[in-house]
């Protein structure tokens, strides 16, 4: 089977594709919001968009030599590490408090679906998780930039990892519509808000004692 594959699927964009897909399928921050807005089928599409857009840039950045950039000024790191832990402790302490609270934040309409938030707050929301997550430029931009200069074509290796990226956000979103029946229950959803304000916690944790 593998002699077929130079043929039909170039190996630059399969490399591309199955390590961008290790890189961001792991529980983080961004993906616990994708989840929840999917479970609330609320802004979907764009919240799929703005996170697989944004993976893109940061890939074709990394790709085009833009990681040595990030490596070449010492302070660069250490602020975004330190301003996504505030980002991060402070959407933490707001899903906890929501998990406290109950289903008091889900009172829901006559057709039983939680009222819709506005989209710009949720995209902006969205776009801090992505853009103050400093392991998005040390894995996205760094290490896919680094690792696509071993393959023999950098530019495929990088529209493997943006259709990755692509392939597991708008999976994730649109998936979670399975779970919906679950989550009509509200104590489903102080579960998922209490386990989304330890992640951000946890990852908060990390980020600051690195």
């Amino acid at each position: 089977m593998s002699a077929y594959l130079p043929t039909f699927l170039p190996p630059s964009l399969v490399g591309g594709f199955f390590l961008g897909l290790s890189l961001i399928m792991a529980i983080g921050a961004q993906n616990a919001f994708v989840l929840r807005q999917g479970l609330r089928q609320q802004h979907v599409f764009w919240i799929c968009l703005t996170c697989a857009g944004s993976d893109a840039l940061l890939i074709v950045a990394g790709v085009l030599g833009f990681g040595s950039l990030a490596l070449a000024v010492p302070w660069f790191e250490t602020v975004m590490r330190l301003g996504g832990a505030a980002f991060l402790l402070w959407y933490g302490a707001r899903s906890l408090r929501s998990a406290w609270a109950g289903g008091a934040q889900l009172d829901s309409s006559s057709d039983g679906t939680a009222p819709q938030a506005a989209l710009l707050p949720v995209l902006a929301t969205v776009l801090a998780l992505t853009w103050l997550n400093p392991h998005v430029y040390l894995d996205t931009v760094v290490l896919l930039g680094s690792i696509s200069a071993h393959y023999p074509q950098p530019l495929i290796f990088a529209l493997g990892a943006v259709l990755a990226s692509f392939t597991f956000f708008f999976s994730l979103g649109y998936g979670a519509k399975v779970l919906a029946p679950l989550f009509a229950k509200p104590r489903a959803w102080q579960v998922l808000d209490a386990l989304v304000g330890l992640t951000m916690w946890i990852i908060a944790a990390k980020l600051i004692w690195m």
